[in-house]
């Protein structure tokens, strides 16, 4: 398939861009555009780039080590120092049937993407790029390790997180900061929050797809925290019905837990006419604390889909954030009615803020 062959392809690189996100991501397609235009369209072009970085590593034929030339190559083009067009035509080619028809839309389109990262201001292209450059480092790294066993403990859980989903926090944080100079003002603490704000939503990824990680031979929980509650993650499939895995697994339901209070703290730094970016923040918060009370509620689920919030679900969290978006007091006392089954476990120091409340 060449860029000739693409049917109803759009015209302009903005149009590919907003076309394409509709089709690599159900959750950011439906919180991206509620942020207000610039951001809209700098932080569409910021998940594209994660979600090119993410294809190289799920992808199931190619080798580790070809993976990290592709992820050291894809850093150079977000840098602007490699071809965006050779790195496109050396990797689509070999991506594998476990890369969907968008993704390989998308890696064949590389080019347009960059083009439009390369036309932000310097402080933007700086996010983007340290962001692309952890992630993409990291992400090799932890492609490289045997992770069929589980991770070694909690801190290995915070690292991982971090690589994939902390530092997209962070990145968000400046490209917030450089649209808010009001929010600016709190810039050192937004960015300590947000790498709590993205830990807590990829651990809500990751106790949802515990199995379906497995099918795939790999396992993202921590062995440590396991262990101290009698549960050996090397036999993963024997222990999901047991009474020692089920309290290891509600111990992470509340570690994440307490990092989505933690974005919730990050939330309401927001200036409340800021609506769109509250929104953003506040659906995906929403979604996160109704899909670990799901969890919660069905701990022998076998799938990701079973534990799936449901469309009714995810209309409902909108429609009450969206009637909250500028009460915190309400919206603090939502947040802990939704959560008040959930089990609470406290965050390591590193998490915590001296004053716990926005």
């Amino acid at each position: 398939m060449d860029a000739a062959q693409t049917i109803n392809s759009p015209h302009t690189d903005a149009e590919y861009q907003d076309h394409i996100l509709q089709g690599v991501s159900r959750t950011f397609a439906l919180t991206i555009p509620q942020l207000p235009s610039p951001l809209f369209r700098v932080v569409s072009n910021a998940y594209l780039l994660c979600r090119i970085a993410d294809t190289i590593e799920d992808d199931r034929d190619i080798s580790h080590d070809i993976k990290r030339q592709f992820a050291d190559q894809f850093i150079s083009v977000v840098t602007g120092k490699t071809s965006a067009d050779e790195f496109s035509n050396a990797l689509h080619p070999l991506l594998s049937t476990s890369a969907t028809e968008d993704e390989k839309d998308l890696i064949l389109h590389t080019p347009a993407v960059i083009r439009i990262t390369h036309s932000f201001n310097d402080r933007q292209r700086a996010a983007l790029e340290r962001c692309i450059r952890i992630m993409a480092d990291g992400m090799a790294k932890y492609q490289e390790a045997d992770v069929s066993q589980g991770l070694a403990d909690m801190n290995d859980m915070d690292n991982y997180c971090y690589y994939v989903a902390g530092v997209v926090g962070e990145m968000l944080t400046e490209l917030f900061c450089d649209y808010s100079s009001e929010l600016d003002q709190h810039h050192d603490k937004l960015m300590q929050l947000s790498k709590s704000f993205g830990q807590g939503l990829q651990m809500t990824n990751i106790l949802k797809d515990i199995w379906d990680d497995q099918a795939r031979n790999m396992c993202w929980l921590p062995s440590e925290i396991f262990q101290q509650y009698g549960s050996n993650l090397k036999n993963l499939s024997q222990e999901k019905s047991s009474q020692e895995f089920n309290q290891a697994l509600g111990h992470l339901l509340g570690i994440a837990l307490s990092h989505l209070e933690n974005a919730l703290r990050y939330t309401l730094l927001i200036p409340k006419d800021e609506i769109g970016m509250r929104r953003f923040c506040l659906w995906a918060i929403g979604m996160a604390v109704l899909t670990l009370k799901k969890i919660n509620n069905h701990r022998h689920f076998s799938s990701g889909q079973e534990v799936k919030i449901s469309r009714r679900s995810v209309k409902a969290t909108i429609l009450a954030t969206n009637l909250l978006t500028r009460q915190d007091k309400l919206l603090l006392a939502l947040f802990k009615i939704t959560a008040s089954s959930l089990p609470v476990q406290a965050l390591s120091p590193k998490f915590n803020l001296s004053n716990g409340s926005p």
